[in-house]
C-alpha cells in the first residue's frame, strides 16, 4: 500500500458482538459428533465459532470506513448491528454447513474486498495484491489442531496452514487439505457400490470418503481380533458366580464381553514386615455410584496377602472407599499394616524398576448397564502373556512441561502403554497398508466413477484410520482412567489436560467392546468429522517453522502461537507420534521422517531444555520476534493480523500491581517486530467464569489481539505524555467496554488492548532518566490508570455504596470496629446508624459487619425502600440470581428500572477488589451477574410495562 493510504478499518478493530460468539464457543464445547476436533486430539483448540466469527470480522470494514454511505454515527451503529446479527447466526453450530448463511458471510466479505480493491486501484501491486476477482488467501502459522485454517476455508478464502509439529500438519491436511480434493465422490467400498442408493444419491462435501472410512475400519477391527481376539476373551457368568453374587443372576451361563480391566499400580511395602508384598496404590476404589447400582473393590487381607473383591451396593463407608488407599498427592498408606507409603518411597522403588501392577476389577457389557466382576488369577496371566513384536522405545524429555511420569521410573513411551495395550496399537497400524491395498484395489474397480487416482483415495482413507489410532492411543494407555460416575461408567482418555499425569489406577479398554475406548467407536467419531468436512476451496498444509517462512506473503493472517510456557506441545505430541508414524511413515516417509517430533526449535519456554528460566525466556523472545516479524513483513497490509494468546496477567508485582512474564514478553516480540496493538477481545469457551480461573493461568478463555504493521516513522514521547494520553484514552475505551457488558474477570486483559495501542503509537516512550519504558513497565501503567479508571467511577454511586466499597475493600464481610467504620463514615456523608437503617450492615457490641447476600431479607422491595443504595441492589441481585436464576433477577431489575445499570457498573469496582483481595467466591459471584445481565434485561423488558421499557 502507498505510505499515504491507510487502509479501511475492520470490523474487528471496533467492536465485536462478543455474548454471542462467547455463547456459541461454550456451546460448541457440549458437541461432540461431527465437530472437526474429534478427527484427533490436540490442545488448546480454539473454538470454530470464535474463529469464523474472528476471521469474518477481521475482512469486513467497519462502517466508520465508508462515510460517503454511513455518515452519522446513528447511519453507522445501525450497519453495525447489521453485521453483528449476521455473525450472531454465523456462529451457530447447526450454521456450520448452512450455505444460506456462508453465502451471506462470503458476500459481506467480497462486498468490502471489492471497495478496497477499487480504492486501491492505483497501487503499484494492484494486479497481484487487489484484484477484485480473487479474495486474499489466508495463512495460519502455528495452525495447531487447524481450527482457524478451517474456517477461513469455510468462509471461501484458500486455506493454507504450516507448523513445524508433524502432528500437526497430518491433523490439518485431514481438515484442509484432504477433503476438498474428494468432495462430491462416492464410496468405493464394495457394500455401498452394491447399494441401489449410491447412483442416484448426491455426496456432499466428503461424505464418500466417510463412508470408506467407517467400511475400511471396521475391515481392520475385524482382522485385527482374527490376530489378537485371543488376548481379550469374553467372560462366562458360572453358577459359582452367581451364588456369591445373586445380582448376577440374569447373566448365568452367558458370555460377556469386557470393556476394561481395572489396574492399580503397586510397590512392596515400606514395613519390613511386609516387604515381600507388592501394596496397592489406589485412589479410589468406587466402580459405580449411581443410585441403586453402586458397585466397588474391597480388598482383603488374608493369610499373610489380600486379594479384590468386588461388590454390589452402597458401601458402609463410601468416603473411606473413594478415598482408595491414597491418602494426599503421592501419598499412599500400605494396607497390610497402615504404614505411611511416601512419595519418596514410592519415587525409590519405581526408579529401582520394581513398579507394579494389579487386576482390581473387570467391566463387562450387560443389558444396558455394566457390571463388575473380581478379577481372577486367569485373567490377569492372559494380559500379561501378550509379547508385542514392537515397542515404542523413544525416551521423552522428563523435565518437559507438564510431565508427571519421569518421577516414577518412566522414562520411554513404552513404558506408558502396557504389554496387552502395545500389542493392540501395534497391530492396527501394521495393518494400514493391508487397508491401503484393498482400498486402491475397489477404487480400481469402481470404474469411471472417481475423478482421483485409485492411490490418491487409498492414501487418503489410511490417514483418517492412522488419526483413528491416535484417538485410540488416547484410551489405550497405563494413565487412562475409569470414570464410575452415573451416566458415565467409562474409560476416561489419558489427556483430559494439558499433562502426562501419573495415574496410580488405570483402565485397560477392550479395543473389540461396543463401549468405552473401542475402535470402532472410535473411528465412527473420525467418519463423522469427515463427512462434515470439503465443502470449501482447497487448502494446503506443510511443515514449516514459523520464524523462517514465507507462506504468509500478501495473506491474511490469524494464528493461535504456543503460550510461553503453558503447554509443550512437542513434547506431549510424541506420544501419539510414535503410533502415527509407524501407522503412516511408509506412504509420508517426509513428514514422518524424524524417530520423535522436533524440539529444539519449538517456540515454547521449557526451562529444563534451554538451561533455565531466563534463558527459555531469552530464547521464546527472540523466536516469537521473529516469527512475528515475518507476519509484519510479509502479511496483506490491508487487513489487520490477529493472534490469540490464552495467558492471563497473573503474577503480582512487587509493588502490588499485577503482570504476567508470558504476557509481557509476548508483547514486547510483537513490539520488536514492528506491529501496533490495536484491540484485545476476550473470547470463552465456559459460559460463566469458573472460580479456580480467578487469579489463575485457566486456559477458559482466549485474548485476541487485533495489530497492524506501524507505518511510517513514529515519534517518540515521554513517560508524562504516555500517561497523559491514557488518562484522556482508556476512560472511553473501558466505558465501551462495560457497556458492551465485557466480564469483569476479563476487563484488565481487554483494556491491555487500547493501552497498548496508545504505546505502540510512539517510536519509544521514554522515562525521566531517557531509558526507554519496558512493556512490563507500560502494563503496570495501563493496570494503575484502569485502577484509577474505576476508583473515579465510585463518584457515580451514594454515599451509603461508597462506604460500603471502602469498608469491604478493609475487612470484606468480615467483622471491624464501630469507631473505624464511624470516622469512616463521615469522609463518605454518612453514618453508621444511617447504613444499618438502610440494610447494608449490622452493628452489634462495638462491631460491625456488612450483610452477606444470603442475610438480606427475602421480600424486599425496592418501591418501598426509603433509602436505596447501588450496594444494596447488587447484592439483592447476586441473592436472587443464585436462588431462582435469571429470571427471578430479570422481575427484580423490572422494578429497579434506571437503578439497575448503577448497580452493574458497581459489580466492576468490586470484582477488582475481590480480585486483589483473593476472595474468589465473591469475585465470582460478581462476575457471573454482569455475564448474566443481558439475559436478564431480556427477561426484565418482558416484565415490564410498555410505557417503563425507556428506563431499562
Amino acid at each position: 500500500m502507498p505510505e499515504n493510504k491507510t487502509p479501511n478499518k475492520k470490523l474487528i478493530e471496533v467492536a465485536l458482538p462478543l455474548d454471542a460468539i462467547n455463547a456459541a464457543s461454550a456451546r460448541e464445547k457440549s458437541i461432540r459428533h461431527g465437530h472437526p476436533s474429534t478427527l484427533h486430539l490436540w490442545w488448546a483448540r480454539r473454538p470454530l465459532a470464535a474463529a469464523r466469527a474472528v476471521i469474518f470480522a477481521q475482512m469486513v470494514d467497519d462502517p466508520s470506513s465508508h462515510p460517503d454511505l454511513f455518515p452519522t454515527e446513528e447511519d453507522q451503529e445501525r450497519e453495525r448491528q447489521r453485521l453483528f446479527a449476521l455473525i450472531e447466526e454465523l456462529v451457530k453450530w447447526e450454521n456450520t454447513t448452512n450455505e444460506k448463511v456462508l453465502g451471506a458471510a462470503r458476500e459481506e466479505i467480497w462486498k468490502s474486498w471489492r471497495r478496497t480493491c477499487a480504492e486501491n486501484a492505483d497501487h503499484p501491486r494492484a494486479d497481484e495484491l487487489f484484484d477484485p476477482e480473487k479474495l486474499p488467501a489466508f495463512h495460519d502459522p502455528f495452525a495447531g489442531g487447524g481450527a482457524l485454517p478451517l474456517e477461513a476455508q469455510r468462509l471461501g478464502l484458500e486455506a493454507h496452514a504450516s507448523d513445524l509439529n508433524p502432528v500437526a500438519v497430518l491433523i490439518n491436511k485431514a481438515m484442509i487439505e484432504i477433503p476438498p480434493k474428494f468432495a462430491g465422490q462416492p464410496p468405493v467400498n464394495p457394500e455401498a457400490r452394491a447399494a441401489a442408493t449410491l447412483a442416484t444419491r448426491k455426496w456432499k462435501g466428503a461424505e464418500g470418503l466417510a463412508e470408506d472410512v467407517r467400511y475400511y475400519g471396521k475391515w481392520m477391527r475385524d482382522e485385527a481380533e482374527k490376530r489378537i481376539g485371543h488376548l481379550y476373551p469374553k467372560v462366562e457368568i458360572t453358577p459359582e458366580m452367581v451364588a456369591e453374587r445373586p445380582d448376577l443372576r440374569p447373566y448365568e451361563g452367558r458370555k460377556l464381553t469386557v470393556i476394561a480391566w481395572l489396574w492399580a499400580r503397586t510397590v512392596r511395602s515400606p514395613n519390613p514386615a511386609f516387604s515381600d508384598i507388592e501394596v496397592p496404590l489406589v485412589s479410589n476404589f468406587m466402580l459405580a455410584t449411581k443410585k441403586g447400582k453402586e458397585a466397588y473393590v474391597e480388598p482383603l487381607v488374608q493369610q499373610g496377602g489380600y486379594r479384590f473383591v468386588v461388590k454390589a451396593g452402597q458401601p458402609q463407608d463410601p468416603a473411606a472407599v473413594r478415598k482408595g488407599t491414597k491418602r494426599s498427592g503421592a501419598n499412599f498408606i500400605c494396607l497390610m499394616s497402615g504404614t505411611p507409603v511416601t512419595g519418596d518411597h514410592i519415587r525409590v522403588e519405581a526408579g529401582s524398576g520394581r513398579l507394579g501392577q494389579r487386576m482390581m476389577s473387570v467391566v463387562l457389557e450387560g443389558d444396558r448397564q455394566r457390571v463388575y466382576l473380581s478379577p481372577t488369577n486367569a485373567m490377569e496371566q492372559i494380559a500379561l502373556s501378550a509379547k508385542p513384536a514392537w515397542r515404542p522405545e523413544i525416551s521423552f524429555f522428563e523435565k518437559a512441561l507438564g510431565f508427571r511420569i519421569g518421577n516414577y521410573g518412566m522414562s520411554k513411551w513404552s513404558d506408558v502403554f502396557s504389554s496387552r495395550q502395545t500389542t493392540a496399537l501395534a497391530t492396527f497400524c501394521d495393518l494400514i497398508p493391508k487397508v491401503f491395498q484393498r482400498a486402491v484395489e475397489d477404487a480400481e474397480a469402481s470404474g469411471n466413477v472417481l475423478k482421483v487416482a485409485p492411490d490418491d483415495w487409498g492414501d487418503a482413507i489410511c490417514v483418517y484410520l492412522g488419526l483413528g489410532i491416535g484417538r485410540s492411543a488416547d484410551f489405550w494407555s497405563s494413565i487412562s482412567t475409569w470414570s464410575p460416575q452415573p451416566k458415565n461408567e467409562l474409560v476416561s482418555h489419558a489427556f483430559t489436560k494439558q499433562v502426562v499425569p501419573m495415574t496410580w489406577d488405570f483402565a485397560e479398554a477392550n479395543p473389540f467392546s461396543s463401549s468405552g475406548g473401542n475402535f470402532n467407536k472410535n473411528i465412527s467419531y473420525v467418519a463423522k468429522a469427515v463427512g462434515r468436512l470439503g465443502r470449501g476451496k482447497q487448502g494446503q498444509s506443510i511443515q514449516s517453522d514459523a520464524r523462517s517462512q514465507r507462506l504468509s506473503d500478501s495473506k491474511i493472517v490469524s494464528t493461535d502461537p504456543p503460550y510461553f510456557d503453558n503447554v509443550g506441545y512437542a513434547d506431549l505430541s510424541d506420544y501419539f507420534y510414535v503410533w502415527l508414524r509407524r501407522a503412516l511413515k511408509w506412504r509420508h516417509a517426509k513428514l514422518l521422517a524424524t524417530l520423535e517430533v522436533p524440539k529444539a526449535e519449538e517456540l515454547v519456554a521449557t526451562p529444563g531444555r534451554h538451561g533455565g528460566k531466563e534463558e527459555a525466556e531469552k530464547f521464546f523472545l527472540e523466536g516469537m520476534t521473529d516469527a512475528m516479524t515475518g507476519l509484519t513483513q510479509y502479511a496483506h497490509a490491508a487487513f489487520p493480523t490477529t493472534v490469540y494468546y490464552a495467558f492471563r496477567q497473573s503474577e503480582t508485582a512487587s509493588d502490588g500491581g499485577t503482570t504476567s512474564t508470558g504476557w509481557e514478553t509476548f508483547l514486547a516480540a510483537l513490539i520488536s517486530a514492528g506491529m501496533r496493538l490495536l484491540g484485545t477481545w476476550p473470547l470463552h469457551t465456559e459460559r460463566k467464569a469458573r472460580s479456580r480461573s480467578i487469579g489463575s493461568n485457566a486456559l477458559a478463555s482466549s485474548i485476541v489481539l487485533v495489530c497492524r504493521r506501524r507505518e511510517g516513522i513514529a515519534r517518540s514521547t515521554s513517560r508524562r505524555e504516555f500517561a497523559s494520553a491514557l488518562k484522556v484514552e482508556l476512560p472511553k475505551a473501558v466505558l465501551l467496554l462495560q457497556r458492551g457488558n465485557i466480564a469483569p474477570v476479563d476487563l484488565a486483559q481487554s483494556a491491555i488492548g487500547p493501552g497498548m495501542a496508545v504505546f505502540t503509537r510512539y517510536e519509544r516512550v521514554l522515562d525521566a532518566a531517557g531509558n526507554p519504558l519496558s512493556v512490563r513497565e507500560a502494563l503496570a501503567l495501563i493496570n494503575e490508570t484502569l485502577d484509577e479508571i474505576l476508583a473515579e467511577q465510585d463518584g457515580d454511586f451514594d454515599g451509603d455504596s461508597r462506604w460500603a466499597l471502602a469498608w469491604f475493600e478493609q475487612v470484606g464481610f468480615e467483622e471491624g470496629e464501630y469507631g473505624v467504620a464511624e470516622t469512616l463514615s463521615k469522609a463518605k456523608n454518612t453514618s453508621v446508624e444511617g447504613l444499618a437503617k438502610a440494610g447494608i450492615l449490622t452493628s452489634n457490641r462495638g462491631k460491625v459487619r456488612l450483610l452477606r447476600p444470603e442475610e438480606l431479607p427475602a421480600d424486599w422491595d425496592p418501591a418501598t425502600d426509603s433509602r436505596l443504595t447501588a450496594w444494596e441492589i447488587v447484592h439483592h441481585l447476586v441473592r436472587v440470581l443464585e436462588i431462582g436464576g435469571e429470571r427471578a433477577a430479570g422481575e427484580l431489575v423490572s422494578k429497579l428500572g434506571s437503578d439497575a445499570e448503577t448497580a452493574r457498573e458497581l459489580c466492576y469496582r468490586l470484582y477488582t477488589l475481590c480480585e486483589r483481595k483473593k476472595r474468589a467466591a465473591e469475585a465470582l459471584a460478581y462476575n457471573s451477574l454482569v455475564q448474566s445481565w443481558p439475559e436478564i434485561s431480556r427477561l426484565a423488558r418482558e416484565k415490564k410495562p410498555a410505557a417503563q421499557l425507556q428506563l431499562l
